[in-house]
């Protein structure tokens, strides 16, 4: 039979274990019951000491410095869970992390992964060794001509060593920005306007940089400074169009002077090419006039020679050459006659050309046999002529006869 069905009155079944209290009572269980039975076996885990009981009053009072220390207890044990969890921390790829216990620095430095340290008694400062941080500054400054100009800088910096960029410097970001402003006025006070608005910008920036980085290093920031850029430099604003009339004159004269260069490399190398040939040429014909002389006095040598041993001979041969070398150059020849004012026409012309045609075809040029048959033909066409011209003169007529 069921503990709360009927008839089933009084038998100590009552789940709750509140029947033998109650007796007959079918009522809900009684919930300071089940608080101090909970309690009597929190204390028994803990070690805890349970009040005794011997009455419903005196029970209650004595049983209520037991819930005090199973609460007290528990709590404990939650707190300590949860103090051992804040413990666990995550220290990125691109951090490090500098850890304090009790106000002192430890030696090592924590590497990226999942770390624990004990709460309260560590402190765990994260610094980004990796991300490349930008400062940007812009300051009317004096330079050394005493000129007011315009300047904005970018500064990049990386965290060299995060120990001292944690602890050394109490703060490394605002001593950078009175260092690198300090720097940039002592770079720019000691240079001239023109070059901080022209060609002097990246030797400016050099110049901030390798400054800024001996000022960081002073003050052992652990800031290492990568680059340094001049963004824009320009005058004040009243004066701002004169200086850009004075930009535009520079470049037209680099241009000028470009193109100048250009010119001169493309003509340079032409007039040294015409005057290296016409020199070889002067040497050329140097060569070739001294060569000529010295055949000629060779040649006259040896015509001396030829001459001395047979006179005759030699000098007909220079007639012969020297009417060759006249008659070669002309085609018609007129002949002055003694004893009248008629002039004869040779046909040399003719003859030349038949002796020419003769000569192509076998490709030779004319002989001295030639020349002379030439000549002994024109003798006869010359004596022929005379003896006409004689002959058709009329004879004289006697006078005196009657």
């Amino acid at each position: 039979m069921a503990w709360n069905e009927p008839g089933n009155k009084g038998n100590g079944n009552d789940p709750w274990g509140g029947g033998g209290r109650r007796g007959g009572d079918q009522g809900p269980p009684d919930i300071d019951e089940i608080i101090k039975s909970v309690s009597r076996k929190l204390n028994a885990l803990l070690g805890g000491k349970s009040g005794g009981s011997s009455g419903g009053g005196g029970g209650a009072a004595g049983n209520a410095p037991g819930v005090s220390g199973g609460l007290l207890g528990g709590a404990l044990v939650v707190l300590v869970v949860i103090w051992a969890a804040m413990g666990f921390y995550t220290v990125d790829e691109s951090e490090r992390g500098v850890v304090m216990r009790f106000g002192a620095l430890r030696d090592e430095v924590v590497t990226p992964g999942l770390r624990w340290n004990p709460p309260i008694i560590d402190s765990v400062q994260k610094v980004n060794v990796s991300r490349v941080n930008t400062r940007s500054y812009a300051r009317d400054m004096l330079t050394t001509d005493e000129n007011i100009v315009n300047v904005s800088i970018d500064v990049q910096y990386v965290i060299d060593d995060p120990v001292k960029f944690a602890l050394v410097v109490r703060d490394p970001e605002v001593s950078l920005d009175h260092a690198a402003e300090s720097a940039i006025r002592h770079v720019v006070g000691g240079t001239t306007m023109d070059r901080v608005l022209t060609q002097g910008r990246a030797d400016v920036a050099a110049e901030v940089r390798d400054r800024l980085q001996r000022y960081m290093n002073s003050y052992d920031s652990g800031i290492q400074i990568s680059q340094v850029t001049v963004r824009n430099a320009q005058p004040p604003d009243a004066v701002q169009g004169a200086f850009d009339d004075v930009i535009k004159a520079r470049e037209d004269e680099q241009r000028v002077q470009n193109e100048a260069l250009a010119y001169a490399n493309r003509v340079v190398p032409v007039a040294r090419g015409e005057a290296q040939r016409i020199i070889e040429q002067a040497n050329a014909y140097r060569d070739q006039v001294i060569a000529r002389a010295e055949g000629e006095a060779s040649r006259f040598e040896q015509l001396l020679t030829e001459y001395e041993k047979a006179p005759q001979v030699t000098r007909e041969r220079m007639y012969i050459d020297a009417m060759q070398a006249v008659m070669s150059n002309t085609s018609k020849v007129l002949i002055d006659v003694e004893g009248g004012n008629n002039m004869f026409y040779v046909p040399l012309d003719k003859i030349i050309e038949q002796t020419a045609a003769a000569a192509s075809s076998s490709q030779a040029a004319l002989t001295p046999q030639q020349l002379r048959e030439i000549s002994e033909q024109v003798s006869r066409e010359l004596a022929a002529a005379e003896t006409d011209r004689a002959r058709l003169q009329p004879a004289p007529v006697a006078r005196g006869v009657r």
